[in-house]
């Protein structure tokens, strides 16, 4: 998993996960990504210690690609670029 991109500004959408607790920031990162053009950068913010893990675990598993995550104090961010069916 990378720790930077090199502009963290350059995303199409933000989703604020911060107030939710597991299961909630996966779920709603994977609706959030049905919603965007292939290509297109979902920038996730979310605190839930279990995202760290969840979130890329997913993303592994399916089309879209996790450019970058780091962790900011209690707070973590995925940068996610949608991708196409396999």
């Amino acid at each position: 998993m990378a720790e930077c991109v090199s502009n963290p500004n350059d995303y199409t959408q933000l989703l604020d996960v911060t107030a939710l607790s597991c299961p909630l920031p996966l779920l709603k990162t994977k609706l959030a990504l049905k919603s965007l053009a292939v290509g297109d950068v979902l920038l996730v913010r979310a605190c839930d210690a279990g995202s760290w893990r969840d979130i890329p675990r997913y993303l592994e598993l399916s089309e879209h690609q996790l450019m970058s995550a780091s962790r900011e104090g209690n707070e973590y961010h995925y940068w996610i670029v949608k991708g196409v069916k396999r």
